[in-house]
């Protein structure tokens, strides 16, 4: 890998190493070593690495028309905002460049909808332990005060309370009037990979209602099908106000968007919001092709298929192992606790087992498989987790490290 000086600004603790191609799950350094990636992008690339109709679709819009402006209409556009409405039971989209984009959007959506009740100092329910982007709002809004140190004074109009916790939820209501929105994901996927329990969403679903606060749904990392549904909110049998996508969206092609219904799908006027790049032809075509694939090919239901098996491996290998706390997920999303900060642990899959993992929250192993895995490469994956955390080197830290 070239070692000379980087003129990049030193915002990523970077690897050491460079992937040239790819090819499904697969990937190849500049030396030709081959990789498994159980982070696909970091649920990103849900149809893998190189999908052949991902990539003539690209080729072919390019060579037709890559950008407009949204001040004229654009039918690719047009059609991925239906077919997401339908998918989601929204009723309007807007499209923009990425998720923290996405939840900017719904964030001025939650104080249009105080401005029309009269609410002068409007305030969003956040949850502990949660991320939403790192703009200075979406940064305000996450739970996590280690990538709020140094940004403060932070943008005020947010209270948090505990994830999964609905007396928590209507404590706080019965004590503040003020309460506009309350903005969740049904997976916290960088807090640790904590699913919401489907009778708490459906509580929470109930008391906006009463309420008239909005339910907004960060389905920034859970939607696309990567938690086994299309929607991350839809294990539990609810419709929310405002949903937030991004990611899987554009399998590695920047979009974003913030789907809404009802009062909220009216409360952008011109003028209101807008986006230049957000929803050009080249993106929302590769858009369309995502759905068409997921949709023939029945991707969330087979990401249920397989996360599934993905659990039940990683239960049978390492559920006694002696550094592990708990194994959850949902979907292809997974999480295994350690008993200690584990965050060398990414170096060293790629080192010694060729694995794309992450760590999230220091002491989490989070895999987010692409979607279009096979029955063998979910079972790979899991050998090598098991062969990492069963090495010498990866019980190097103790306890005791931990709470210090």
């Amino acid at each position: 890998m070239n070692t000379s000086p980087s003129y990049l600004m030193q915002t990523y603790s970077r690897r050491p190493v460079s992937f040239t191609r790819g090819h499904g799950a697969r990937l190849w350094d500049a030396q030709g070593v081959e990789y498994l990636d159980a982070i696909a992008g970091v649920a990103v690339t849900n149809l893998g690495h190189a999908h052949p109709e991902i990539a003539a679709a690209i080729a072919d819009q390019a060579g037709k028309l890559l950008h407009t402006s949204n001040l004229f209409r654009i039918e690719w556009q047009e059609q991925l905002g239906q077919r997401l409405c339908a998918l989601s039971g929204m009723e309007r989209a807007f499209f923009c460049n990425s998720g923290a984009e996405a939840n900017e959007a719904a964030l001025k959506l939650a104080r249009l909808h105080a401005n029309a009740r009269q609410v002068v100092q409007p305030l969003v329910l956040v949850m502990e332990n949660s991320f939403h982007g790192r703009t200075l709002a979406t940064l305000a809004a996450t739970g996590n005060p280690a990538v709020q140190r140094g940004f403060e004074p932070l943008v005020p109009g947010f209270v948090r309370v505990p994830y999964d916790d609905i007396e928590a939820v209507r404590e706080l209501a019965a004590q503040t009037a003020d309460i506009v929105a309350v903005l969740i994901e049904p997976v916290q996927g960088e807090g640790g990979v904590h699913a919401a329990s489907a009778s708490y969403l459906r509580a929470l679903r109930q008391l906006c209602d009463e309420r008239g606060w909005l339910m907004m749904m960060d389905e920034v990392q859970t939607g696309m099908g990567r938690t086994g549904a299309w929607f991350g909110f839809q294990h539990a049998g609810i419709v929310p106000d405002v949903i937030t996508l991004a990611k899987g969206l554009g399998n590695g092609v920047p979009i974003g968007a913030c789907l809404a219904r009802g009062a909220a799908a009216s409360l952008f006027s011109p003028g209101h919001h807008a986006s230049t790049f957000g929803g050009n032809p080249l993106v929302c075509r590769v858009g369309c092709t995502v759905l068409d694939i997921m949709e023939r090919e029945q991707l969330p239901s087979r990401a249920a298929v397989l996360g599934r098996r993905l659990l039940a491996g990683l239960q049978a290998t390492l559920g006694d192992h002696p550094d592990v706390v708990s194994i959850r997920g949902l979907g292809l999303m997974a999480g295994i606790e350690l008993n200690r900060r584990c965050g060398e642990l990414v170096g060293r899959a790629l080192d010694e087992q060729r694995l794309l993992i992450t760590v999230t929250r220091d002491t989490t192993l989070r895999l987010l498989p692409a979607l279009i895995c096979d029955e063998a490469q979910i079972d790979e994956i899991v050998v090598r987790v098991a062969r990492l955390l069963a090495t010498p080197a990866a019980r190097q830290k103790t306890h005791e490290e931990l709470q210090a």
